[in-house]
């Protein structure tokens, strides 16, 4: 691919199933060169998930439902009967499993196929497998629906001109297409509504300023970058009419888990009366999780903070690094919760549990 074709022409992830191979863009390579790479093993699709080669809830389990079934596959080939191939596909799974942990579409997705191999049990391997790739297009299917879907909705809560802010990357790259908290932009920009977005840079990995600006510029939306402590001097000017962030999980009461320092943008936004908006498709949205305080949160390696983005380390050797990759934002500091089912407003125990209750209730129709 070239270092100048626009991201916004490929999907981020994408199964070549004759090749037995997913085909992402490696996004630590952004906003420099854009360059897709191809996946074979088990290793290589946990190494992509977990050194952020692939990142985004969406997309994390878009390739997680791809990987096992292309596990399934290569299991598949020498199992003979449902005993013999459903042990290796645990194995798998739980192998996938262990890449990212806060992120709940990893989970949900590995969990979907795995519900798909028990529910064929007593048809033959290769039609087990067949189901497995079936459920597999069918979660990347429901994500660009699901993602277009929050466009929607979310543009009914913003007017032409306005200025949006936003944190980390909650755009395509996380997604399939579309994105959750950019696909209002997106939707926005086919419209003429000339929306000014603030891209948080989003330390210590900047998906802010390497990859959500490098989207919405390739898709020719006005965009700036700020610093993360800029946010306040922002909105206290009156910038920023909204603030639209995706999210990683979603728990029972409302209280979200997404990139470290969505929740001081959310105090801060709470502050000075601007809306927050957490955009999550119901993959993300985890009933089983009572609250925030019970979301396990991934901390990862210190050189993240002290060397990665500098030609020479930039902190004293041997000083002690805390690096959570996400924080928490309670339920109060959030104005809605918009997923592809409707808009999720105060008290969220009971809003979110309609709107589960109401995607339950269209899952039967399709059955």
């Amino acid at each position: 691919m070239s270092k100048k074709q626009s991201i916004m022409d490929i999907d981020t992830v994408s199964l070549d199933d004759e090749n037995s191979q997913i085909i992402i863009i490696d996004q630590t390579l952004l906003p420099y060169e854009t360059k897709t790479i191809r996946l074979t093993t088990q290793n290589q699709i946990w190494d992509a998930i977990y050194t952020l080669q692939v990142r985004g809830a969406p997309a994390i389990g878009v390739t997680a439902g791809f990987g096992l079934y292309l596990a399934a596959k290569e299991i598949g080939a020498h199992a003979k009967s449902f005993d013999d191939f459903y042990p290796e596909f645990v194995k798998a799974k739980d192998y996938l499993d262990s890449s990212r942990p806060t992120a709940v579409n990893l989970s949900w997705a590995l969990n979907m196929l795995d519900k798909t191999a028990q529910k064929n049990r007593d048809k033959t391997v290769p039609e087990i497998v067949e189901a497995l790739h079936r459920e597999a297009v069918r979660i990347q299917e429901e994500d660009i629906w699901a993602c277009h879907k929050l466009g929607e909705y979310g543009l009914t809560l913003v007017k032409p001109g306005d200025g949006l802010l936003t944190h980390c990357n909650a755009g395509k790259l996380a997604a399939t297409r579309y994105g959750m908290a950019t696909a209002p932009m997106y939707l926005g920009q086919e419209k003429g509504y000339h929306f000014h977005v603030y891209c948080d840079e989003t330390r210590p990995v900047l998906q802010g300023a390497r990859l959500t600006a490098k989207e919405l510029m390739d898709s020719g939306i006005d965009t700036t970058v700020i610093c993360d402590n800029m946010s306040s001097s922002l909105m206290k000017e009156g910038k920023v009419q909204a603030v639209f962030v995706g999210c990683d999980r979603v728990a029972a009461n409302g209280d979200t888990a997404n990139k470290i320092g969505t929740s001081v943008v959310a105090i801060v936004a709470k502050h000075y009366g601007v809306p927050m908006y957490i955009m999550a498709p119901t993959s993300t949205i985890d009933m089983n999780t009572p609250d925030g305080s019970k979301i396990r949160i991934e901390q990862r390696k210190p050189e993240e903070v002290t060397e990665m983005w500098y030609k020479k380390r930039m902190a004293p050797e041997g000083v002690k690094v805390y690096n959570p990759a996400f924080d928490v934002t309670d339920h109060e500091l959030i104005t809605a919760i918009v997923t592809e089912y409707g808009i999720a407003r105060p008290p969220y125990t009971e809003s979110l549990k309609k709107i589960m209750e109401k995607k339950a209730e269209a899952m039967k129709e399709k059955e």
